[in-house]
This record gives structure tokens, C-alpha cells and sequence, in this order.
């Protein structure tokens, strides 16, 4: 692989149309300045002094910020968010990126899941995050909901060259990718053979079909041998080829600094990452990994490559402490031209 093998897949991304399909998240950084904490006088308990609040979009808000940062030329969102304060943040968040919203449905049925991040900002500068405030849904979503979310689904595939898939929530069929979903998902993407589609699921990768994958090692070993914990090295890449064939579609596992493994029926190739240095910061850095593949795939590159853009764009998010980060084609360029000797051999 080439540096202009990559500046030919990156100048391809502007006029590429994805749509971001699944858990729409709220990630709202708290931050504190320990240096003005006071003594609550009912309690006496530690009062933080929250000095900025900082709104991000997290989940598959996430995907689709990165997607934006890529320099993707349409991002369509598409989910179920509350009709509530943190879901009218979220949605101004997307847009600042230049995403659309109009596939992001607001009810009152629900609440926008939000994940709130009190950060610390250490002596040194440096943040640390406490213990984080989460709420989401719990209890399965309802029908209506379902048809609205496949209807949107629908009038968007006919004008995307690729659909991002996520699945965050782990309670069964509490989040947007319920059962009922993915089986529309796997009727849909072998009707528009032509859309690459890419799903990130947490916990429930085994129950894709059609749909190209992305797990780490954690989850490729329990689609493939549930209750069983992670495997070696080895063993994980032989479940990624083992999913590959269930579910009729390639697998790009995330192997953290040993990069990828690409596994389709045929077998496996491995794709190669930076060593990185330094403290290392690894929130959101599946949605920059699933992102980098999904837009090179609709630029035309090869898994491989894919998988290589994929790597490079989380190598340069989990370096960016204290946040969701993302990366621009710049840094992608960047990042490619300091280490492409281990690309070499990529095509």
C-alpha cells in the first residue's frame, strides 16, 4: 500500500453518503476543578465544583462524528432518541458535525441514553475520569418505534454506498438493534448487495447475518463459544474465521496493537498497526476503527486497506485523553507516511 493508494481512497470519502444506524448516545463531560471543592453542610460530603460542561456525541454518535471528521460527504443518522433536554443536545451536536438528523426520531416513550463523564484535571493538567453516570432504557422498545426506525431505514439505503450498524445497549431489545431489527438488517443487505454495512455489537455479534462485522477478541469469542472466556491470540482469529462463515459475511477483528484480522470464508489476513507510546486513552476507539473501515470500503478499497485506514484512524483517536476523539484526513495521511514500511506488503 502506497501513500497514494491512500490519498486515492481519502479523496474518494467526499463523495461517499453513509448512514449511522443504531444506539444514539450523549456523552456529557463534567468537568471539576478539585482545587474549588467544598463541604456540603447537610452531608458533609465533598461538594464538586463542576467549572464546563462539554457535550459530545457518543455511541453511534460517535461513528458518525468520525465519519464527519473523515470528511465523508453525507452522514444520515438514523435511531431513537428521548424527547427530552440531553436528546435536543445531542441532535445540536450532530449538526454542528454537518450531519442529518432527520432520521433521529424524538418520543416521549423514551429518554436519550447518556453517558455522564465527571473528569478531574490533575495536577499535571492531565483529566481523570471518576466513575461515570449512566442512563438508558430499559425496557424493550415498542413496536411502533421498531416500524418508524425500519421505515427510515428503508428510504435511506437506496442513496448510501454504506450503513454503520450499532449496537450498543446490552439489554436485549431495550436499545435500536432489537431481534426484530437485525432481521430486517440481514433481509435488506441481501437485497442492496452494492451498500457495504458494517455492524459493531458489543455482546450480540453471533445474531448478524449478512452484514459485515467488527469484534474485538473479547466479543468474537463469545459469538463463537459463548460462556467461555477469551481466547489466546490464535483461538480468537480461528472464531473470527468460524463467525465469517456463520454469518455469510467478512469479520474485521480489533486486535488492539496487533492491529486486525480480516477473516472471510476463503481465510484470514492479518493487517499490521503502530506501536504506540505514552499513556493511551482506548474509550470510542471501536466506533474510529468501524468508521475508518466503513469509509474506505465505500471509497472502493480492498478489506485489507480497509482494514489499514481502520487501524491508522484509532491509532491517532486513542491518543486524545479525555475525550471521544476522532481524526482528519490530514492526520491520516500523516500517521500513514511516518509508518508506511509496515503497510508495505498491503493490498
Amino acid at each position: 500500500m502506497t501513500s497514494r493508494r491512500v490519498e486515492e481512497i481519502l479523496e474518494g470519502l467526499g463523495r461517499a453518503a453513509v448512514a449511522v444506524l443504531g444506539d444514539f448516545f450523549l456523552d456529557k463531560y463534567l468537568e471539576i476543578d478539585p482545587a474549588l471543592d467544598e463541604r456540603s453542610l447537610e452531608t458533609g460530603l465533598t461538594a464538586r465544583q463542576v467549572v464546563s460542561i462539554r457535550c459530545q456525541p457518543g455511541g453511534a454518535g460517535n461513528v458518525a462524528a468520525n465519519l464527519s471528521a473523515l470528511g465523508i460527504g453525507k452522514v444520515y443518522c438514523i435511531g431513537i432518541i428521548g424527547d427530552d433536554g440531553e436528546g435536543s443536545e445531542l441532535v445540536r451536536a450532530l449538526r454542528q458535525l454537518g450531519a442529518d438528523t432527520e432520521g433521529l426520531a424524538a418520543t416521549p416513550d423514551c429518554v436519550t441514553p447518556t453517558y455522564r463523564k465527571p473528569v478531574i484535571r490533575m495536577p499535571d493538567g492531565k483529566p481523570r475520569e471518576l466513575e461515570r453516570l449512566d442512563s438508558k432504557n430499559r425496557e424493550p422498545m415498542p413496536q411502533g418505534l421498531e416500524e418508524a426506525l425500519l421505515r427510515q431505514l428503508r428510504e435511506a439505503v437506496g442513496g448510501v454506498d454504506a450503513v454503520i450498524v450499532q449496537d450498543q445497549v446490552q439489554e436485549p431489545d431495550c436499545g435500536v438493534i432489537t431481534t426484530r431489527v437485525r432481521r430486517a438488517l440481514a433481509e435488506f443487505a441481501e437485497q442492496h448487495e452494492s451498500v457495504a454495512w458494517l455492524a459493531d455489537s458489543r455482546i450480540r455479534a453471533g445474531e448478524f447475518r449478512n452484514v459485515v462485522l467488527k469484534p474485538n477478541r473479547e466479543e468474537v469469542c463469545a459469538a463463537v463459544h459463548p460462556g467461555l472466556p477469551a481466547h489466546d491470540l490464535d483461538s480468537a482469529i480461528a472464531c473470527a474465521q468460524t463467525l465469517s462463515e456463520r454469518t455469510g459475511a467478512s469479520v474485521f477483528l480489533t486486535l488492539g496493537e496487533h492491529g486486525m484480522a480480516v477473516a472471510t470464508r476463503e481465510g484470514v489476513q492479518r493487517v499490521p498497526t503502530v506501536q504506540l507510546s505514552g499513556e493511551l486513552d482506548i474509550v470510542g476507539a471501536g466506533d474510529s476503527a468501524a468508521a475508518g473501515i466503513a469509509s474506505a470500503l465505500c471509497a472502493g478499497a480492498s478489506l485489507a486497506e480497509a482494514a489499514v485506514l481502520g487501524n491508522i484512524v484509532a491509532s491517532i483517536t486513542v491518543q486524545q485523553l479525555g475525550t471521544t476523539g476522532n481524526a482528519s484526513q490530514q492526520q491520516v495521511m500523516a500517521r500513514f507516511a511516518e509508518h508506511q514500511d509496515i503497510w508495505r506488503d498491503i493490498s
